[in-house]
């Protein structure tokens, strides 16, 4: 759960928690035990390459609400609007054009709801996508 509150924020976390009911908590069990638990935890990557492979699949299947959200965790996690540019424009080469173009989109708008002078903000996410 710590993983899961430094990349996502705390609020979004909180937000996921306060919603589970007797539907969705086996899913939400699920995301913070493999995901958040294993997967992020893991060695060998540090979460800036993390953030990029999950940005680049949230592009490629055209996730663009999840894409939001792991766009501010990116930025969280230490990356750059330069280097998230980078993700996108080579998203476009293996994703596909219009994917990229709805990315850089999404980028933009995230950009803009970001308070001046930072490159992060932490608590106005989507719903949940490890």
């Amino acid at each position: 759960m710590v993983v899961r509150r430094e990349v996502l924020g705390a609020a979004h976390v909180d937000r996921a928690n306060a919603a589970k009911d007797d539907f969705t908590t086996d899913f939400q069990d699920m995301i913070t035990q493999y995901a958040w638990g294993t997967i992020w935890t893991r060695p060998g990557l540090p979460r800036t390459m993390r953030s990029a492979i999950t940005l680049t699949a949230l592009i490629a299947h055209g996730h663009m609400e999840e894409f939001a959200m792991h766009v501010r965790a990116a930025l969280r996690n230490g990356l750059t609007r330069d280097e998230l540019k980078e993700i996108i424009l080579q998203s476009a080469i293996y994703c596909g054009v219009p994917s990229a173009n709805s990315a850089f989109k999404v980028a933009q708008d995230v950009f803009a709801g970001l308070e001046p002078d930072t490159d992060s903000d932490a608590d106005t996410d989507a719903e949940e996508t490890p």
